[in-house]
């Protein structure tokens, strides 16, 4: 527990820096601005710092200036998450130590219909170089997206089907950046242009990156020694079959008038990347010393949705907004030019929603969410057979706010079928939450939330029977399994008053049924025997921030900030696998005229507390830099970046090739951008 004690010290200086004459103040209602609102949250949307579910969001400044890297690698750092870190063309989101089928990706607010989540090695179908906005959920509070969703969401909100006119009748941006670490290279555009009552988008996005750098050999000097050899520093190297070739490219049109829009979309992903650690350690390194068949994956989806908005001018509701999606996945694993496995997942998701009419500070809305998809593995490694899922939803969403308190909470109830060669199974689920706040002042936000989550086992759980090289595994699931439940409580504080301001949430979640793969003594196939199986589990942490600005002078200013984040799991068979350790953040940000400065320094802790079949990761410490220019809000931005000054050995604990392939050592990335 001493873990906790830095946070709680930061927790209460912060708090002992509010005056305490600010709870007599008289409460005027603030101005919410657009940029403010989490669509993700609620139908209706709910400010980010009025709400218990604990929220960040990049929107298309900060994703302009972002890394080319994935999903997971792009929010790595904020509260409380971390990146699977499996290569550089798969890096899936982990929220508060949970991962996969726990963390619901979305794009536009509906699912992926890929295989992502089904294995650490499967990219997500989404990239943040198509994004204008990611907001990011941590937590379970959010029942509207289902059963993957009781860990927290990631919603990519691409804008290619537009809900408003553009400004000026066209806007949109087009950018490119390189990077020294992996001779990457990245650009794309987007525009969106308005004719008469239609819009029309297009959009384009490319990266390529190569093998990347390392300042330490490939394997780690813990694996090396469990091995019962000797560890020798050899100095820097590159982690070979590190690369990545990614295309993205869509269209969108838009009939937006006084009652509403209705709109469609295409998008066309492809990608080619490489899978390293699937060798020793000798074999990582360039050139190898034995030739071997490398493992590559090349994935391909089209998407095409659909999205509208109808007004309502009278009656209990506002408005009635729906969405579809239909998606063709395949993830093909390459050994060598030989085809080694394929995933082909294929299905239909929609979303139904009537938006209550505001009345007296009540906001509310009821929906349906259903889905249907087929999955086929064929392959040396089609651990799971080929499964056919449908799922159906129904749900309400409820907030009352009387100015200084209020109410929110949600209800929802969800059937899963599940059929495959090896049987088939249904599950029914319920979930609730229900917060109350108090905001004595406009600067404070006092909340506590108390959430039931269900979520019903995936395919790979109930059916997994074979070889998984991506976790070094031979999986064998369990057909019995029954529907996993947590119970949450979690308290929020937000405070912006002056030059200060705080966000801090303490969560605790008790899991009853958590699904868990542990492995059994056994061996099949030259592969230690993993089977799922259920116990109770129990999660708590906490993530706070704190960010004073220390220095104004009209638009000028410097921004000084603090974060901490720390989870810890237990379950009744020892600590659960990849729970990251604690992590602490300290920057400081200057913007002077067209300029920015931003620095920052952050330290994550050594991980000691690990699962009987996992080693320990030494802790590291980064320190990055970033330069910007940008004469206006609107034109031209340069940029440069280098991230990890010191070359640091970056091993990331959330990541099954942690002992294998570290994380890329010094990087100077240059950009240019254009907004209009």
């Amino acid at each position: 527990m001493t873990q906790f004690h830095l946070p709680l010290a930061l927790t209460v200086s912060a708090i002992a820096l509010i005056p305490a004459a600010a709870l007599a103040q008289d409460p005027s209602g603030p101005v919410t601005r657009v940029d403010d609102v989490v669509v993700t949250a609620a139908p209706y949307g709910v400010a980010r710092q009025a709400t218990n579910i604990a929220v960040d969001v990049l929107d298309d400044e900060d994703l302009t200036t972002a890394p080319s890297t994935s999903l997971g690698d792009v929010l790595n750092g904020l509260p409380g998450v971390r990146s699977t870190a499996f290569s550089a063309g798969a890096g899936r989101p982990v929220i508060r130590g949970l991962a996969g089928p726990r963390v619901q990706v979305l794009t536009n607010g509906l699912g992926l219909i890929d295989a992502s989540a089904l294995s650490p090695d499967h990219q997500v179908a989404a990239d943040p170089g198509e994004a204008n906005r990611i907001e990011v959920l941590r937590g379970p509070q959010t029942l509207a997206y289902g059963g993957s969703a009781i860990g927290g969401v990631v919603n990519v909100i691409d804008g290619r089907i537009a809900e408003e006119r553009p400004v000026g009748e066209a806007d949109g941006r087009v950018w490119a950046q390189t990077s020294t670490v992996d001779d990457g290279l990245s650009f794309g555009a987007r525009g969106a242009f308005a004719a008469g009552p239609l819009v029309f988008t297009l959009d384009g996005f490319r990266r390529e990156a190569g093998d990347y750098e390392i300042p330490v050999p490939a394997e780690s000097r813990r694996q090396v020694e469990d091995e019962g050899e000797v560890y020798e520093d050899t100095g820097g190297t590159t982690v070979e079959n590190s690369f990545v070739d990614l295309s993205a490219f869509g269209a969108g049109v838009s009939w937006i008038g006084d009652w509403g829009f209705l709109g469609g979309s295409v998008k066309r992903t492809e990608t080619d990347y490489g899978v390293p650690g699937h060798a020793h350690e000798e074999d990582l390194l360039i050139p190898p010393p034995v030739e071997e068949e490398l493992v590559t994956i090349g994935l391909e989806q089209t998407r095409y949705d659909l999205r509208g908005e109808l007004r309502l001018p009278s009656g209990p509701f506002a408005r009635l907004r729906g969405s579809a999606a239909y998606a063709d996945y395949t993830h093909t694993e390459f050994e060598g030019d030989e085809v080694g496995t394929v995933f082909d997942s294929t299905g239909v998701e929609g979303r139904l929603e009537l938006v209550q009419v505001r009345r007296g500070g009540w906001d509310g809305a009821i929906g349906v969410q259903g889905l249907t998809r087929d999955l086929d593995a064929q392959g040396d490694e089609a651990y799971v057979p080929a499964s056919e899922i449908s799922e159906i939803g129904v749900y309400t969403l409820q907030r009352l706010d009387y100015g200084g308190w209020g109410l929110e909470g949600g209800l929802r109830f969800d059937s899963k079928d599940v059929e495959s060669a090896f049987g088939a199974r249904d599950f029914s689920t319920v979930s609730a939450s229900l917060g109350a706040y108090f905001k004595p002042t406009d600067d404070l936000f006092l909340g506590l939330s108390l959430s039931r989550n269900g979520r019903a086992p995936t395919e790979a759980e109930l059916f997994a029977e074979g070889p998984h090289v991506a976790t070094r595994a031979f999986e064998v699931g369990d057909a019995d399994l029954g529907e996993e439940e947590v119970t949450s409580l979690e308290g929020t504080l937000h405070w912006d008053r002056g030059p200060l301001t705080v966000d801090l949430h303490v969560f605790n979640a008790d899991y009853d049924g958590f699904i868990d793969l542990i492995p059994t003594g056994a061996e099949e196939d030259d592969l230690p025997v993993f089977q799922y199986v259920q116990t109770d589990a129990t999660f708590r942490g906490l993530e706070a921030e704190l960010g004073y600005r220390a220095w104004a002078r009209g638009a000028d200013a410097l921004t000084l900030e603090l974060g901490y984040d720390v989870v810890r799991g237990e379950t009744d068979l020892g600590p659960p696998a990849r729970i990251p350790s604690w992590s602490l953040r300290a920057g400081a940000e200057l913007e002077m005229g067209p300029w920015t400065v931003r620095g920052q320094v952050r330290r994550v802790g050594e991980q000691d507390r690990v699962a009987a079949f996992e080693l320990p990761t030494d802790g590291y410490t980064t320190a990055d830099i970033y330069l910007g220019w940008s004469p206006r809000e609107d034109g031209v931005i340069l940029f440069a970046e280098a991230k990890n000054l010191t070359d640091e050995e970056v091993r990331e604990h959330t990541s099954f090739l942690k002992d294998l392939a570290p994380s890329p050592g010094r990087n100077l990335r240059i950009g240019a951008a254009y907004r209009f």
